[in-house]
């Protein structure tokens, strides 16, 4: 991603290149020879050999400039001793000082390739040694963003190792002293790409918040929170350099992401996109809401229910209910492309979203409370879910089916093997074998569960295939061969062993999808391949369906 230059003359961008090749146009042979060559054979010395759907190489990330009337793009970190993260190499990864002088970068610090640590440096706009100011901490750091009058570095820091979902805390630091100051310690919420106002006395950012994500106002430098958004989620946030114009997208389980203008005091937002208005107009939309229940230890979960247009309470739906995945990563009140709770429902399906333990946006110890066991609360959770769902009135409690992709995937193969209300069964993406998904990619090595030759009970507790032996649901499985997050591996174990006992069980697999399925024919067939699924097992006609095995 590229950014301005104060000046307005320079742009720096982040380019992956061979070290060991030193003109551009050196670059472009090397790669031209690399897509040509009749040798297919790749070789690492150390990790990462991939990340999420893409084969790395040993090319670096790294930071340049060029002037805005062109000629050759100048190097700024190649040489200094650190390189961007290849993986997130994008204009958020690193800031320019107001002065220009000076760029702040988050850089890999861990250099065996495994574990992972991200750290803050700084370097010289011209280019020279970079240093790290957060070297101290064994955890992330991210996101660095100077302030407008230059006095502040503004930046991400997590405290737990190996944890993704740990609560990033906004740090301040003062550049002229080099003292630092954790200012969000007391707001139990992520704070990440913080946008400064004019007077550096506050920043937006937007917050992932107990199911919605909300824009809020940090005051600097005293920290303190307040929500400017409240209903319906907004995110992407921008900010005019005046600070009196701040921007928006907007959406909610029924309405795609839409420009929207704020008004930072009162929050009101004015709607500035209207190009989606004639394809929404000819939709008949549900409705939704938010409803809390008790889960398992009998904490309150926050869970999202979306019913089918002309819902009647005095009629019985069947439910069809989604698991999230990640499993930090909570549902909020937006829009959905892949797994779009709206288009379920308009199948006559109620469909819901709750945001079990592990859930982002709820407090860091309700986030980090199923390591390492990812099984017990989740699926408690779920069931409690199910039970709230069945003693509705407008619910038959004898059609209700659960599905989800990649932890979510996880999660209904895990109930596949316990005591389940389901007909049916939705697994995508799914992490079924832990053993296999130890080292797939970048992710295998966060270690959650530990080494599994030193916590084998661990492993063998929380891994889903080890409950097999129950398996007696009829499950549709789904999985993409490029996924190099959860590998497609695990849809096929799953399958064969669904298939070896006997289980009605189907497989779609797509052979040029990776973790998500992505090309528009493939999605809507995916679609539909989950619409006659469901229909088969929990639809108006599948009463009798029951969990009877393939003849």
């Amino acid at each position: 991603g590229g950014k301005w230059f104060p000046d307005g003359k320079h742009v720096a961008f982040v380019g992956r290149i061979w070290t060991d090749v030193e003109t551009w146009e050196d670059q472009g042979k090397r790669q031209k020879e690399r897509r040509e060559s009749k040798v297919s054979a790749r070789v690492w010395d150390r990790a990462p050999v991939r990340y999420w759907s893409t084969f790395l190489d040993e090319r670096e990330a790294h930071l340049y400039r060029v002037r805005i009337d062109g000629g050759e793009p100048v190097a700024i970190t190649r040489g200094s001793g650190v390189k961007l993260l290849a993986q997130e190499g994008g204009s958020g990864a690193y800031d320019i000082s107001p002065d220009g002088t000076e760029i702040a970068l988050t850089v890999d610090s861990d250099t065996s390739g495994i574990q992972g640590n991200a750290d803050i440096y700084l370097i010289a706009a011209t280019g020279g040694e970079a240093r790290s100011i957060t070297s101290g901490n064994k955890a992330g750091d991210s996101s660095p963003r100077y302030s407008p009058d230059g006095r502040w570095l503004a930046y991400s820091k997590q405290e737990v190792v190996g944890f993704y979902g740990d609560r990033q805390r906004l740090v301040l630091r003062d550049r002229s002293s080099g003292e630092e100051s954790v200012v969000t310690e007391g707001f139990d919420r992520s704070v990440v790409s913080p946008l400064w106002t004019a007077n550096a006395r506050n920043v937006v950012v937007a917050v992932d918040d107990a199911g919605t994500q909300r824009l809020y106002r940090i005051d600097i430098p005293s920290g303190k929170p307040t929500a400017i958004t409240h209903e319906t989620s907004f995110g992407s946030p921008s900010m005019s350099r005046d600070g009196r114009v701040l921007v928006a997208l907007n959406e909610s389980f029924v309405q795609p992401p839409t420009l929207a203008s704020i008004d930072p005091r009162s929050g009101e937002a004015t709607k500035m996109s209207t190009f989606n208005d004639v394809a929404l107009a000819r939709i008949d939309w549900g409705t939704y809401e938010s409803v809390t229940y008790a889960g398992a230890n009998g904490d309150p979960i926050q869970m999202w229910v979306n019913y089918p247009p002309g819902f009647d309470r005095t009629k019985k739906y069947p439910l069809y209910l989604l698991i999230h995945g990640g499993p930090h990563n909570a549902i909020p009140d937006g829009f959905a492309w892949r797994w779009q709770a709206q288009l379920f429902s308009a199948w006559g399906y109620v469909t819901a979203w709750h945001n079990f333990h592990g859930s982002s946006g709820f407090g860091n110890d309700f986030t980090d409370s199923i390591n390492p066991d990812w099984a017990t609360m989740p699926y408690e959770d779920t069931i409690k879910a199910a039970e709230w769902f069945a003693a509705q009135p407008w619910i038959d409690a004898d059609r209700m089916a659960a599905g989800g992709g990649s932890y979510g995937g996880y999660l209904s193969t895990l109930i596949l093997g316990r005591e389940h209300p389901f007909k049916t069964l939705i697994a995508h993406a799914a992490v079924y074998n832990l053993y296999t998904q130890y080292a797939s990619d970048y992710g295998g090595s966060k270690r959650r569960h530990g080494e599994f030759w030193d916590e084998p009970e661990q492993f063998r507790a929380v891994s889903p295939h080890y409950a097999a032996a129950n398996f007696d649901t009829p499950t549709l499985v789904i999985h993409g061969e490029l996924d190099y997050r959860v590998p497609v591996n695990h849809g096929i174990e799953l399958f064969n062993t669904l298939q070896n006992r006997g289980v009605r069980s189907r497989f779609v697999y797509f052979p040029d999808e990776n973790h998500w399925v992505l090309k528009q024919n493939n999605s809507i067939r995916w679609y539909e391949e989950v619409r006659k699924w469901l229909d088969e097992f929990v639809g108006p006609d599948a009463k009798s369906a029951g969990t009877a095995p393939a003849p």
